[in-house]
């Protein structure tokens, strides 16, 4: 008897359905496919445009995004720069990269952003800069974190690779800053394949960003370097990418907000939590992500989606309990509670309802057997 096949949903794919092939076709009908070309310019221009932040640099992807933005800030050994503990590895990379000292917060157990509170005890006269990295596609509280750097005068980098769309009081995140950073890698909200943007409202730094994502070459000259500087420079072809995603923008943010309405539409239980969008902000739900109410559930539950083809992925686990950090869970509570409990459904704009239903029609009937 012949075993019926199995739906694959995986938790991301992208949505290539508009320019992008006629763009990169046009890249490779003129021979622009490397660093230069029209594309480089449009992309920085239409995501400065989008985002409101007037200054931008395209970069290969997010995380030397975040080595360049610290490099610009002067960012050096013996500095400290306060990080979350719950975010992705290349936010605290980015920071060793420079020699720097990650300084580790906890999370705010309502917005799952870094703690404000825990920033505040945290500063030490080696402070010199707080990465702020709105988490999942929410804003972290910008008002409050603001007001701490102006107090201790501190530098502000905003992460932002995994907030297209994310607003705080109406402004775009990456904004409030000293300086930010995007990615565009496959699973984001836009896409360039690889591809990242260093960001700022002052001008002098994204010009130095521009410099030291091209080899440190001087400004006028030929061939001429006077700093050191690395080759993190995006290729047209990349760009034209992002240039066709960055025309349907508004639609893919539109589309995942809607879906994150659809799975809480039909997963209304006592026993799951949603990333919920707070007050003086918008979420744009780059990954959408649940908790269930302990991790030994969580961990059957996604094995069990993952036997009917649904893929997921676990929330991060906290950055300072890895062996180059070698932390205690419990130094940092609510990070370790949401990372164990958490993990993200498909996110992905062009997901069809029929697979909505097909998801959460098993996370219910596992839930309800299980004792969720």
């Amino acid at each position: 008897m012949t075993k019926p096949k199995v739906r694959k949903i995986p938790v991301y794919k992208p949505d290539l359905s508009g320019n992008e092939k006629a763009y990169v076709d046009q890249c490779l009908d003129s021979t622009w496919i490397s660093s230069k070309g029209e594309f480089i310019e449009r992309f920085e221009s239409g995501f400065a445009d989008y985002t409101g932040i007037p200054h931008a640099a395209a970069v290969t992807n997010g995380t030397v995004a975040l080595h360049v933005a610290l490099v610009a800030l002067g960012i050096e050994p013996g500095d400290e720069v306060i990080v979350p503990a719950l975010t992705y590895i290349a936010s605290v990379n980015a920071i060793l990269y420079v020699g720097a000292t990650p300084v580790f917060v906890d999370s705010d157990p309502k917005t799952w952003q870094m703690d404000p509170a825990d920033i505040k005890r945290k500063v030490t006269p080696r402070t010199k800069a707080i990465m702020v990295v709105h988490l999942y596609g929410q804003a972290c509280d910008m008002d409050a974190i603001g007001k701490l750097a102006k107090k201790y005068k501190l530098l502000v980098i905003e992460d932002c690779a995994e907030a297209i769309g994310t607003r705080w009081k109406g402004q775009h995140v990456g904004t409030f800053g000293d300086i930010a950073t995007f990615s565009f890698f496959g699973n984001k909200t836009i896409t360039c394949g690889e591809g990242g943007m260093v960001m700022s409202t002052k001008k002098p730094l994204v010009d130095l960003s521009r410099r030291l994502k091209g080899q440190g070459l001087a400004v006028g000259r030929e061939y001429w370097h006077d700093l050191v500087g690395y080759n993190y420079r995006l290729t047209n072809t990349c760009a034209a990418i992002g240039v066709a995603q960055l025309e349907r923008v508004n639609e893919l943010v539109a589309a995942k907000r809607r879906l994150s309405e659809s799975y809480r539409r039909l997963l209304k239980r006592p026993d799951i939590e949603w990333h919920e969008e707070q007050p003086d902000s918008t979420h744009s739900y780059w990954m959408i992500t649940m908790l269930v109410k302990d991790g030994s559930l969580r961990e059957g539950l996604r094995e069990f989606l993952a036997d009917k083809g649904i893929e997921t992925r676990p929330i991060f686990p906290p950055i300072h309990i890895m062996p180059m950090h070698g932390g205690k869970l419990e130094e940092f509570p609510v990070a370790a509670d949401l990372s164990a409990r958490g993990f993200n459904l498909p996110s992905w704009p062009g997901l069809e309802d029929d697979d909505v239903a097909y998801i959460t029609g098993h996370i219910n009937g596992y839930l309800s057997t299980h004792g969720g």
